[in-house]
């Protein structure tokens, strides 16, 4: 699975899988009646324990994400439609977690401003057909 646990993250493991999941989702890489491992399954590939795991599906599965029809597996519901304060707080969320990595590196909160600022440009210049990569090599 493309699951990534980082232990020094400061992020409770089952936080990052549920947070994972729902990425997946909302990104359309996993769609609505997709089957995802079982508990014990993606606890033992991922070295966790199963109730972490289990941890994880339930709040997905009570957020919308998910769902566990007993004795069948589990499932994935479908693109969750955010609510305008989710998206807010999903956002802080993710801005707090950068913040907070980058610290762990020993930049500063403006250090990881200027990054999120350059990646944010490159994206752009891509999407206008790499115009500004002809001056990259001068």
């Amino acid at each position: 699975m493309w699951i990534r646990i980082d232990s020094n993250s400061g992020v409770p493991i089952y936080r990052q899988i549920a947070a994972q999941i729902e990425q997946a989702v909302l990104a359309g890489v996993l769609q609505g009646g997709d089957k995802l491992p079982g508990v014990r399954e993606l606890a033992l590939e991922l070295a966790v324990n199963p109730a972490t795991v289990a941890k994880a599906y339930e709040g997905l599965q009570l957020g919308g994400v998910i769902e566990q029809p007993r004795g069948r597996g589990t499932f994935v519901l479908g693109r969750p439609v955010l609510e305008e304060a989710q998206r807010r707080r999903r956002l802080l969320a993710a801005a707090e977690s950068l913040l907070l990595e980058a610290e762990r590196l020993g930049f500063s909160a403006d250090e990881a401003l200027a990054a999120l600022r350059a990646v944010t440009l490159a994206e752009r210049e891509a999407d206008a057909g790499g115009e500004g990569d002809e001056h990259a090599g001068s």
